[in-house]
């Protein structure tokens, strides 16, 4: 999936446009104990009830995709005979309105999730009259095309935590009181979203899952739900290319290196987002590689560097660039400075040897302030 097509899937989440009669929910103590299940017409809520439910869902839809949202893909055998696969084609199927089959799901679920609080499995089915898209991108509901029906299940797993008991206003008394802690629900740490949306269709070889944190891969909740091997988390990516470039380019892994291959990366990412093209960004070794090559990187740390790459990353895998680098600064740190600027000012940065004394120097043209307090550079 791509992010039109997320963006798409949250904008029929809205009080207006959605087709979800119940949401379906199971509390989970943090010892893993089921507290409560339920079922919930959304035409019984509240207004403001009704977009809390509605806003936890599309929660799951948000973020990069790549680093917050996963693709997890089937395999032929699965899809054709398996029972995870089975399992979430019958929560579909049933529109969720199957307690047994929903109760299996938790059981999977809940010994996979390690939250420090109570948590909510929050789950609901809606379906996608889906609008036909003309060649210059405009919605035609009355077209004879106009003909495809995209339903699917959303599970949401949201933190619920207790507020610390104090001071708040009761109206009938007009005066301040102590108030207990109340249990709320926060937003998801996690969920999934079944079947896949891609291409604007129904993609029942796929499943987007969600995290919202990027250093957590999930390992055991994609296992248990999806029978999978988990993909590698965006934060770990990024650990991992570069170590890659530390180790295998060794003595000619200097700043200026580092420097073009970030600010490389950095281009790229900034001209596929202008061009405004659908799919993801995807980079190969390869083009990595020409970068090195272009500084002066020697063929043996070449031959290192495309080991190392293909060795963590897979053979002829492409990666997301944004999952390798930090697109939004530039750092350089020693064990007492930390010296952070925007990724295009990165040229601002340089390393000398003076008297052979290792520096780190940055040009400084413009206002200079230490402690909030502008200062002058004397010549």
């Amino acid at each position: 999936m791509n992010e039109k097509e997320t963006g798409e899937l949250r904008r029929q989440l809205r009080p207006d446009r959605h087709a979800i009669a119940r949401v379906f929910g199971c509390y989970v103590n943090e010892n893993k104990e089921i507290i409560s299940t339920f079922e919930q017409p959304m035409g019984l809520l509240t207004e403001e009830e009704g977009e809390q439910y509605l806003t936890l869902l599309k929660k799951v839809l948000s973020g990069g995709i790549g680093r917050n949202l996963i693709d997890i893909e089937f395999s032929t055998r699965q899809v054709a005979d398996s029972d995870e696969h089975r399992l979430l084609m019958k929560l579909r199927s049933t529109k969720l309105a199957d307690e047994a089959t929903r109760m299996e799901l938790y059981q999977k679920i809940i010994p996979t999730v390690a939250l420090e609080s109570h948590y909510l499995i929050l789950m609901a089915y809606n379906a996608y009259d889906v609008p036909f898209k003309s060649k210059t991108d405009v919605m035609e509901r009355d077209s004879d095309q106009d003909s495809q029906v995209y339903s699917y299940v959303l599970c949401s797993i949201c933190p619920v935590k207790k507020t610390k008991p104090g001071l708040g206003y009761d109206h009938e008394e007009r005066s301040f009181r102590m108030e207990k802690g109340e249990w709320l629900v926060s937003p998801p740490q996690l969920g999934f979203l079944f079947p896949a949306f891609d291409d604007r269709s129904t993609n029942l070889y796929n499943a987007l899952f969600y995290t919202k944190d990027m250093k957590e891969g999930h390992d055991e909740f994609i296992e248990a739900v999806f029978h999978t091997k988990a993909p590698k988390p965006a934060a770990e990516q990024k650990q991992d290319f570069e170590a890659i470039l530390s180790t295998s380019l060794e003595e000619e892994c200097s700043l200026e290196v580092v420097q073009t291959v970030h600010d490389q990366l950095c281009n790229r990412i900034a001209a596929h987002k202008e061009s405004k093209v659908a799919q993801p960004l995807m980079i190969e070794r390869a083009e990595v590689e020409e970068v090195l090559e272009n500084c002066g990187i020697s063929e043996e740390h070449l031959a290192k560097f495309n080991v190392a790459f293909d060795s963590e990353f897979g053979s002829n895998q492409p990666v997301s660039p944004q999952n390798l680098i930090d697109s939004r600064k530039f750092e350089v740190k020693t064990p007492n400075v930390t010296i952070r600027v925007a990724s295009d000012a990165s040229e601002l940065v340089q390393t000398r040897v003076i008297d052979g004394v290792k520096y780190i120097m940055i040009r400084a043209d413009e206002t200079v302030e230490v402690n909030g307090v502008p200062v002058e550079i004397q010549s």
